[in-house]
């Protein structure tokens, strides 16, 4: 039985009900004050059917789209991949009046959303359309935490790879703030110098590589913040070896994530803070032991915390903020590290740490021989009873298994094709008996089902269609052929592709409780409180 049978679902089944991907359902959780609120489920949220189906009511319009998706529909088709540089054009628009990119039918489109919100929401709304395809946006629950951490009411705030400045936008509250970023992307420098004019802040920026030319060398800030890229391996260690800002250590190659950190820790003021986003694997590798245990001596590192899975637009991986201070005239080195662990807590959650996720640890404690400042190693969250734990995870995991025996559809041998009798999605549309809209149809037709078209959508006949000869996915599905079946029949076929949807997700699920299960285990067992039986 489905936990939609139960009266609940799961943010993945919401994003079906809806039509709609898991991203989009995230956007809905941030920015609708009246989306139903979680009742359970953790880190995978569960909803009340009843609840989503009447938000969903409440929001469905006529099948004309809004003005929202026909502007986005229009910069996707003018810009493409390069959808930056559209929305970039559009702040521009705002602010510059620029108005010679944007064809006249957007133009006025843009000018009736902004007349009903403000320009700085239409920006905001076109940027969170953005987020599933990844790139340099910092998701807006990531620009939350960090303002949380750290506000500024004066003084200087710096993010030297400040992308769309989302970052500072977050953080800096008002008009006695100077704000200061560097940004390597030209077209992203242009986007944050729109939005920070619309939201009336002292903007200035240069644009360039931070790390390899640095474009404010003087500058000490009271705030810096960073959502840095990460991974590289090409950032001219071998130009900067002899770089002051290396104040702890020279970076390997493959420790860029250190490389930035000691740049904002560089452009700190006395008595300055840096908060920045950093890969799990930085708090442990072994290529940054030395960095990491003369932070810690020296009493700079003031925080870690590990946040959940979800929040960085470019990865799916958890992200950890560090906070490093310089000491200054009123405060001198710290004697502990605050560690916070919100790893398994709901992203899309107020992502507030309980007794049980926070920790102070001594900096002697922290000087062993690997200087692993993972939170999950002090908090007492992951300090419990492992034979309970790996219990849990190992029930859970079998459970979901069994269920998905369960669920898996019986089927018998078909006719071997169905493509004799087939109609193109295109024709349908234009019939009026389906909407195509972001990428997905519905039916608008009490002949068609739904659930039967998306499943006939996602067969690799259908993905085919929509590919180019170069190997590139097109966002068109115009091209996909449906078979024509009676109600009854699409019905049929309907439950059983809801029914394999409902297995993929569960078996999702079941990947990461099982690796969960497994991570337990091998930590009992090394830990001494874990034993194979006899």
């Amino acid at each position: 039985m489905s936990v939609a049978s139960n009266g609940l679902v799961s943010a993945a089944e919401v994003a079906r009900l809806a039509g709609v991907t898991r991203a989009a359902v995230s956007n809905w959780r941030r920015r609708h004050a009246d989306f139903p609120a979680p009742v359970g489920g953790g880190r995978n949220a569960l909803f009340v059917l009843s609840e989503v189906n009447d938000w969903l009511d409440r929001q469905r319009k006529p099948s004309q789209a809004s003005d929202e998706v026909l502007v986005w529909q229009a910069l996707r088709e003018r810009y493409g991949d390069d959808i930056v540089t559209g929305i970039a054009d559009v702040a521009e628009l705002f602010t510059l009046s620029a108005s010679g990119r944007l064809d006249e039918t957007t133009q006025l489109r843009l000018t009736a959303m902004a007349a009903q919100s403000s320009p700085s929401e239409v920006i905001d709304a076109l940027i969170e359309r953005s987020l599933p395809s990844g790139g340099t946006f910092t998701a807006p629950p990531l620009a939350a935490v960090v303002s949380r951490l750290a506000r500024l009411d004066a003084g200087v705030i710096f993010d030297p790879a400040c992308g769309s400045a989302s970052l500072l936008l977050t953080v800096a509250p008002g008009p006695n703030v100077r704000v200061v970023g560097q940004e390597v992307n030209e077209t992203f420098a242009r986007l944050a110098t729109a939005r920070a004019a619309l939201a009336n802040l002292e903007f200035s920026i240069v644009v360039g590589d931070s790390l390899q030319a640095d474009g404010w060398p003087e500058l000490r800030a009271d705030l810096v913040v960073c959502d840095p890229p990460v991974g590289s391996t090409a950032w001219g260690r071998e130009n900067l070896m002899l770089d002051p800002r290396w104040e702890f250590g020279v970076p390997t190659k493959a420790e860029v994530e250190l490389a930035w950190l000691q740049h904002c820790y560089a452009h700190l003021a006395p008595g300055g803070t840096a908060i920045v986003a950093m890969p799990p694997s930085v708090a442990y590798r072994r290529p940054g032991r030395r960095i990491r245990a003369e932070l810690v001596r020296r009493g700079v590192l003031t925080q870690v915390t590990a946040l959940p899975p979800g929040l960085a637009t470019a990865h799916s991986q958890p992200v950890h903020l560090w906070s490093v201070v310089r000491p200054g005239q009123t405060s001198g080195p710290v004697a502990s590290v605050r560690f916070c662990d919100l790893s398994d807590v709901d992203p899309m959650g107020s992502l507030l740490p309980d007794e049980h996720h926070v920790a102070e640890v001594p900096l002697v404690d922290l000087l062993d021989e690997d200087v692993d400042l993972t939170p999950t190693r002090y908090t007492k969250s992951t300090q419990l009873d492992w034979t309970a734990q790996y219990s849990a995870a190992r029930k859970a995991a079998l459970d979901q298994l069994s269920q998905v025996a369960r669920e898996l559809p019986s089927l018998t041998a078909g006719p071997g094709s169905l493509e004799g009798s087939s109609l193109r999605v295109s024709d349908l549309s234009r019939a009026g008996l389906v909407v195509i809209h972001d990428g997905t149809v519905t039916s608008n037709s009490d002949q068609l089902d739904t659930a039967f078209l998306r499943g006939f959508l996602h067969s690799s006949t259908n993905v085919s269609r929509a590919t180019s000869g170069s190997g590139s996915f097109r966002a068109d599905i115009r091209g996909a052929r449906i078979p024509q079946m009676s109600i009854d029949e699409q019905r049929r076929y309907a439950v059983t592709f809801q029914a394999l949807d409902r297995a993929e997700e569960r078996l999702r699920e079941i990947t990461l409780t099982s690796l969960d299960m497994i991570a337990r285990a091998r930590e009992g067992l090394a830990s001494g409180t874990l034993r194979p039986e006899a």
